[in-house]
């Protein structure tokens, strides 16, 4: 196979663009490099396109490196034919490979093993052929050797019928034949272990779906279901049809040989290929569910992660609680923690006079401007006392509830320890909610991706996939917002393209041993960051303030010569754009492609630009609501939390947040809410319904249009 030419297929680019790709991630260059310092090598591709075009080419060159290790494994044996070296060749997937390697792959002792450990292959030879002239079993009287275990002649036909029945299911061409036949009209049908048992999976205790039209969520649901035993799920396949056929195929109508291989046909299917095709769709059907989550998962952590911070805001953060009160922490604009400590406002202790007589003076000294509340436990009663510490106030504040999701985690980590060892695991707590809602990205990427509380199933997956697709996400826009060189935490460092967890380790400390970086330049004297490392990531790296103007912007410093040469030729960053006629020619007389010069442009004119803050901003609140002040036919604005495969959770400033299924998303016809929305999304809705017993709010989108 021609890996470059199958990639410039799929994708659909130029050879060249594929060569010049293929070399640049051969020779270690990352995703984010290549997407930004790379586009006139890579014809400008996206950072999404380049890590499907990077996956892609790993899983070629795994599939190829499969391809020849069977096929020497064949060669070893003596037996890699002309045929086999061809069939191998012509083969697309990984499905194929094994169908073809299948009989020569050494095998755990089965009944056609023994029966050809006993002498009996010649008489499957006999039976095979279908030429037979009198009754099997006169054949199979030579072959009884009750030393061998063959007692009887009929034994003997029983032990050569296991031998063809294991040659028809290791028939590659067979094979094939019937997977296609069970992926086009198989059905997934799954029933109750217990159907007095009350569940979240009562829907699937009568259940059956084509394989072809099953949602992936309902494989992933399945899948759980089975695995927690409420129900038992099997692949329902045309069985009547395929041993019919397959007869009909191999049965030549022998007087003597007809029956048994009618027999051996059904016994082929039923008991070696039914249940192996089994495993296969039902393994292909969970591997497309998963990787369609994990898409979704990642698309949502995507706008999480981007969401806007909230800059130039001093934050009060509340992490709610019960017995052990509600945890709290000031921030400056910047993180810094001011003062953090208990209250106790809720039940039990609902001490809310002495609460607010402790909050109130914090806020006036350090100038709250905004209350950020946890939304887990007592999340609801928090908000309420919360709105009496604003209206006790002479300050304009507002409070937005914040996601709690992987908190917890983060601050009884070995990282939250270190951040803050003075503090105990529920003060640091405090601090995470209040700096997610000061800067999203920052905070989050202390947090393993797949606890941020964005995805469906996740804990149900491929653990490796899952984490390299969000460590891929995470690393996007980490290094498409770009990093402060000198007040980013170490894991966020980690994350920028070319530094590994040590090197970031390592930067931190070169900067707590010898004071704020003053350049990109001396990223060099980093321990173990050496040249390599300093090209892919100095671009993602910024130095405020620092003694070369340009390390404060996007430019990377291959490129200063240009830039510096762009500036003076036209008097100043001031009106670029319109001082530039002919950027081609600009181009070419400052010796860089033209995508490298407008991405110059564009950091000059706007030197330290934040994506994000293209983002809607986040929406704070001034008021309380309760699901008792909701009603049917109420319109009321919320902000997308998560989007999964059959709607999205809306918050809409209750405890609960508000689910909007697909179908109630578009006015149009969309196959994913994704294509409709995104978390982080500020929309209208309307309420169609609430179920107080069961905490549900039903919500639309298009109707609020």
């Amino acid at each position: 196979m021609d890996i470059q030419r199958s990639i410039e297929i799929e994708f659909g680019i130029r050879a060249e663009q594929a060569a010049n790709t293929i070399k640049l991630f051969d020779e270690g260059a990352t995703v984010p490099f290549v997407a930004r310092y790379r586009k006139e090598m890579t014809g400008s591709l996206d950072d999404q396109t380049l890590r499907d075009f990077y996956e892609r080419l790993r899983y070629l060159r795994g599939f190829e490196e499969t391809r020849t290790k069977y096929a020497e494994a064949i060669a070893e044996q003596g037996k890699l034919t002309d045929e086999l070296s061809a069939a191998f060749a012509a083969a697309r997937t990984l499905a194929e490979l094994e169908d073809i390697y299948r009989p020569f792959r050494p095998k755990r002792r089965t009944r056609a093993s023994i029966a050809k450990e006993r002498g009996l292959e010649p008489l499957a030879d006999i039976i095979h052929a279908q030429k037979l002239e009198k009754p099997a079993e006169d054949y199979a009287a030579a072959f009884v050797d009750p030393e061998l275990g063959v007692e009887t002649a009929a034994d003997a036909v029983a032990g050569a019928l296991d031998i063809i029945a294991e040659r028809i299911s290791d028939d590659a061409d067979i094979r094939g034949a019937i997977r296609r036949k069970s992926q086009a009209s198989a059905k997934i049908v799954s029933a109750a272990s217990d159907p007095d048992k009350e569940s979240v999976y009562r829907m699937y205790y009568e259940y059956q779906e084509s394989v072809l039209r099953i949602a992936e969520h309902r494989v992933l649901a399945l899948n759980r279901g089975e695995r927690e035993g409420f129900i038992a799920v099997k692949l329902e396949q045309p069985d009547d049809e395929i041993t019919g056929w397959l007869d009909k195929k191999l049965n030549r109508r022998n007087a003597f040989a007809g029956g048994l291989i009618t027999a051996v046909c059904a016994d082929a299917y039923k008991r070696l290929i039914a249940p192996s095709i089994e495993r296969e769709i039902r393994s292909g059907l969970t591997e497309k569910a998963e990787e369609g989550a994990i898409r979704v998962f990642g698309e949502n952590l995507k706008q999480l992660l981007m969401q806007p911070p909230l800059k130039g805001r001093t934050i009060l953060a509340l992490d709610p609680g019960y017995r052990t009160g509600c945890k709290f922490a000031a921030l400056d604009p910047t993180g810094k923690v001011l003062s953090v400590g208990v209250v106790y406002p809720t039940p039990p202790a609902k001490r809310v006079e002495e609460s607010k007589a402790k909050l109130i003076p914090i806020i006036e000294r350090y100038g709250v401007e905004v209350i950020a509340i946890g939304n887990g436990t007592a999340s609801r009663e928090t908000e309420a006392f919360a709105a009496e510490l604003i209206s006790g106030s002479a300050r304009e504040i507002r409070y937005c509830i914040v996601s709690e999701a992987g908190a917890s985690v983060y601050s009884a980590s070995k990282l939250g320890a270190e951040e803050f060892p003075e503090y105990d695991v529920a003060l640091r707590s405090a601090v995470s909610i209040g700096r997610r809602l000061q800067d999203p990205l920052a905070e989050l990427v202390k947090i393993e991706p797949k606890a941020v509380g964005v995805g469906q199933y996740q804990h149900d997956m491929n653990q490796k996939r899952l984490a390299e697709t969000l460590a891929g996400v995470v690393e996007s826009c980490v290094n498409r917002v770009g990093v402060e060189l000198n007040t980013a935490s170490a894991p966020l460092l980690g994350y920028v393209a070319g530094v590994s967890s040590a090197v970031a380790k390592n930067i931190v400390a070169y900067r707590e041993a010898n004071g704020p970086f003053r350049s990109r330049a001396q990223l060099i004297k980093v321990p173990k960051l050496g040249p390599k490392a300093f090209e892919q990531c100095a671009g993602f790296l910024r130095v405020a303030d620092g003694d070369e103007p340009l390390d404060a912007t996007g430019v990377h410093p291959e490129s200063y010569g240009a830039a510096r040469a762009l500036i003076q030729k036209i008097g100043g960053s001031d009106g670029l754009p319109r001082k530039i006629s002919d950027p081609a020619a600009t181009a070419l007389e400052l010796g860089v492609g033209l995508p490298t010069l407008l991405d110059i442009i564009a950091d000059l004119e706007k030197p330290g630009r934040d994506p994000r803050d293209e983002m809607p901003p986040v929406a704070l609140s001034e008021s309380v609501l309760s699901i008792d002040d909701i009603l049917p036919g109420m319109v009321l604005t919320g902000t997308v939390r998560n989007v999964i495969d059959f709607g999205a959770f809306i918050d809409i400033g209750v405890h609960q947040d508000g689910l909007a299924h697909i179908s109630q998303i578009s006015k149009r016809r969309i196959k994913h809410p994704l294509e409709a929305l995104s978390v982080g999304d500020i929309v209208k809705v309307k309420v169609l319904a609430v179920d107080k017993e069961k905490n549900r709010i039903s919500l639309s989108v298009k109707d609020a249009e």
